[in-house]
């Protein structure tokens, strides 16, 4: 078993990478929650959830709380002390579902994967872990981010629709750090971390799009849209709190290494779609200072 499904490899194989690729199979098999994780995870404040609502739309929402708010319960079970408000679509999800999570230390530049199947809700998320592991620090601003309050405390629906607003395209256009969130029929759903220069995600009212960066080749995303396009994503604005949640489709294009708009040189970009478009208001997410990536 390689531990990837085909399109993951259908990806490292048209860019190139099976060999790097496979050095790190071991990384996206069955694994449980180390000490190591533990230990990272509850220094964390914010993670990233990507699930289906009700009516099986997969959407990427945030999840903040103190630290300490992500615990290992047990090797194989990630407990979330935290819930999803009212005004997030996510809001009272199906148990049972796989579930994707990408927990981040903006400080330290530190994100841990975690993929499984959700548990219990009460009193927050249960997970139970199938995959868990880390990435690379790699196109992560330092920023110092916590939540002014509960999560779901005056959090309010600004917006739900069908295209992106003036003042949604102004919040992309200017955003270094977007999340992704993917799925697989037999790999479940999973979450990932995007970053880059402000302004590396293109937006226009009725599509958007970003360059594909060098990275670990694994094509955990990627190779999850070559298969299924369904695609999520979240956009925050850290001063504000405004969270942007976008559920639609995307495709993978190929190009030309260093074609116009390739910033990563790499001839892979990443066109979405949206379908369906929901912004959320305050608490707001206060953050001091930020230190672009290098």
């Amino acid at each position: 078993m390689t531990g990837f499904h085909s399109g993951e490899l259908t990806v490292q194989r048209q860019a190139g990478v099976e060999a790097q690729a496979a050095r790190l199979a071991p990384m996206v098999g069955r694994r449980q929650l180390s000490g190591g994780t533990a230990a990272a995870l509850s220094d964390m404040t914010f993670a990233a959830l990507a699930a289906r609502d009700t009516t099986g739309r997969l959407w990427t929402s945030p999840l903040l709380g103190p630290a300490g708010f992500l615990q290992v319960a047990s090797p194989t079970t990630l407990q979330i002390h935290a819930s999803l408000p009212g005004a997030d679509p996510l809001h009272d999800l199906p148990c049972g579902q796989p579930v994707g999570v990408v927990a981040i230390n903006f400080l330290t530049r530190r994100r841990v994967r975690i993929n499984g199947r959700l548990g219990s809700t009460e009193g927050g998320l249960a997970i139970d872990v199938d995959q868990a592991y880390g990435n690379c620090p790699q196109y992560i601003h330092q920023r110092r981010v916590r939540a002014d309050g509960p999560p779901d405390d005056n959090r309010v629906r600004l917006h739900s629709g069908t295209t992106l607003r003036p003042s949604d395209l102004r919040l992309i256009n200017a955003a270094d750090t977007f999340f992704l969130g993917t799925t697989h029929a037999t790999s479940g759903n999973d979450a990932s971390h995007r970053g880059g220069p402000p302004g590396f995600v293109r937006a226009t009212p009725g599509r958007l799009w970003w360059p594909d960066y060098p990275g670990n080749n694994m094509f955990n995303s990627l190779g999850n849209l070559s298969i299924d396009p369904a695609a999520a994503l979240l956009f925050l604005d850290f001063r504000t709190g405004i969270a942007l949640q976008l559920s639609g489709s995307a495709t993978l294009r190929w190009s030309d290494p260093g074609a116009a708009g390739d910033d990563g040189h790499t001839g892979r970009r990443v066109e979405f779609v949206p379908q369906r478009v929901i912004s959320t208001g305050p608490p707001a997410l206060a953050e001091a200072g930020v230190n672009p990536s290098t």
